[in-house]
């Protein structure tokens, strides 16, 4: 390769990576099987860390989400590209996110039989806010609290973009590296737990996970240099992957099941869920042009990549039909199939959600900007860029 080469080719970005897709459906599986482990009481010793450790997908998605969004940024900063269109981005971003999810909060808060919503509760589940309003977060809809992290990150995304403008392209890359170790501590800050706040699940403590990614969408776009060389080696990837997943999955990042650790612990953890997903995805997307990942490019695990984010909606409600399908109470083992059962129904209401809701509403919006939108269309913003689910 030569010097003026970049890892996505000369002169710009491949619009669609099929193994992106795949590694996004891995990780919706990965959020399942944190829930269903704990859910069947596997939470202790060996086993039950390293099952409740699989909560780092959430770290995959979000990488995801700052790669798929920052690319396009990080193409126009060197004139690879004209930057991307606001107007087109954040339209895209509610069309995608909002219609699937509002069906899904409003199918479970009036027929999940644990859920007692009251206004509150209402509004800020459709809203996407509940992080922010104390005791919001209800049965069936827990899991959302990294849709509203992920939200906030979609709004804030634009104005990092019009910062970033103002910093030289050598610079990026170390800017967006020392603002992720910034964002470590976050959790510093005091807080009182009394309030109902949490502020360890507020948008800033997660952004060195965002980061992964935005840092390998800046090195598509810059030369062929060592890094790339690194990140598109497999094996050393994966062994990187596996090493910070154990540290991860150890005492030094927390305790077992769900439960926070001390501020250390949390520290170490979100460290290492930055180190997992970007070594997850850097092969994925600084490999040569052309190069593909048999396994995670295929066209199966693409379509359970595209229904994914209906698997993170409703993922929690199918899990809650298991239970009395096989006749058991919750915390009471059967692992094996609860997981089973959980994924394939999972999978299959997220087929009719992406069927029937995400699908024609998005289609709808590409019909409506031929008509009225000037604008061209966002070549980065594909199929790929669905949002970044999480636990």
């Amino acid at each position: 390769m030569t010097g003026s080469e970049t890892a996505d080719g000369v002169g710009g970005t491949r619009a669609f990576l099929p193994a992106v897709e795949g590694l996004r459906a891995c990780a919706a599986i990965g959020v399942v099987v944190t829930h269903v482990a704990f859910q069947t009481g596997h939470t202790t010793g060996v086993t039950g860390r390293l099952l409740g450790r699989f909560d780092l997908a959430v770290a995959v998605f979000f990488a995801l989400s700052g790669f798929l969004l920052w690319r396009g940024h990080a193409a126009a900063a060197r004139g690879l590209r004209s930057r991307p269109s606001t107007a087109h981005y954040l339209r895209s971003r509610i069309v995608r996110i909002m219609p699937g999810y509002l069906v899904a909060v409003v199918v479970i808060l009036t027929l999940f039989p644990d859920t007692k919503p009251d206004l509150t509760v209402w509004l800020a589940n459709l809203t996407l806010t509940q992080i922010y309003v104390p005791l919001t977060l209800t049965s069936g809809l827990t899991q959302m609290w990294s849709l509203s992290v992920e939200v906030t990150f979609y709004l804030a995304l634009p104005l990092l973009a019009l910062l970033a403008r103002r910093v030289p392209v050598r610079a990026r890359i170390p800017l967006i590296v020392v603002t992720a170790v910034a964002s470590l501590f976050w959790v510093r800050i005091p807080f009182d737990p009394g309030s109902g706040h949490n502020l360890w699940n507020w948008p800033p403590a997660f952004f060195s996970w965002f980061a992964a990614g935005m840092v390998l969408a800046e090195l598509t776009v810059t030369p062929v240099g060592r890094a790339h060389r690194l990140g598109r080696n497999r094996s050393l990837m994966a062994v990187l992957a596996v090493a910070a997943f154990c540290v991860a999955a150890s005492p030094l990042a927390g305790k077992e099941g769900l439960q926070f650790g001390s501020i250390g612990q949390v520290t170490v953890k979100t460290v290492m869920g930055a180190i997992v997903a970007g070594a997850l995805l850097a092969p994925l997307v600084l490999d040569r042009p052309g190069t593909g990942h048999r396994l995670l490019g295929n066209t199966t695990m693409v379509t359970l990549g595209r229904w994914s984010y209906g698997l993170f909606v409703w993922h929690l409600a199918a899990l809650a039909m298991v239970f009395p399908m096989i006749g058991e109470f919750a915390f009471n083992g059967h692992f094996f199939v609860v997981l089973v059962l959980t994924v394939v129904f999972g999978f299959a209401l997220a087929a009719v959600s992406y069927g029937l809701v995400e699908s024609p509403c998005r289609n709808a919006l590409r019909r409506w900007e031929r008509r009225n939108d000037p604008t061209p269309l966002d070549s980065s913003v594909t199929e790929e860029t669905e949002p970044a689910i999480a636990r």
